[in-house]
């Protein structure tokens, strides 16, 4: 049975989970907005390569800071999207949806440092 919470209070977990991060890291976050939206949309779901009625967490859409260059100027700003009904979906108490919030915040961020799918798997934020 899925967990749920308020928008506010999901929002909150969210904030909690990036005021975790070192402050190395954050000061390169301070541009990437991180929204929170009920789902994602059919064009959020191609663009992650999930199927129809596939779970999707987060998305990170931008250009990791690994591949930037100069001529990046002008590109469209990185956004981070994390998805409160499908996390909520897989969560059964408020100790997993604070868990998985957080894994999956670090997961989109861990993208922005160009950060692989295997590599977060590693790192266990998958």
């Amino acid at each position: 049975m899925a967990y749920r919470v308020s928008k506010a209070q999901f929002g909150e977990l969210v904030e909690a989970a990036v005021e975790e991060l070192p402050e190395e890291f954050a000061k390169f976050l301070e541009e990437v907005p991180i929204e929170v939206k009920d789902n994602p949309s059919e064009s959020e779901l191609r663009r992650a390569r999930v199927r129809r009625g596939g779970l999707l967490l987060g998305l990170y859409v931008g250009r990791p800071r690994t591949v930037r260059s100069v001529e990046d100027s002008g590109t469209i700003p990185d956004v981070i999207y994390i998805f409160q009904e499908p996390i909520q979906a897989v969560c059964n108490s408020q100790e997993q949806l604070i868990r998985q919030v957080r894994v999956t915040v670090l997961h989109e961020i861990g993208h922005h440092f160009g950060l692989s799918e295997e590599d977060l798997e590693r790192l266990g934020y998958r």
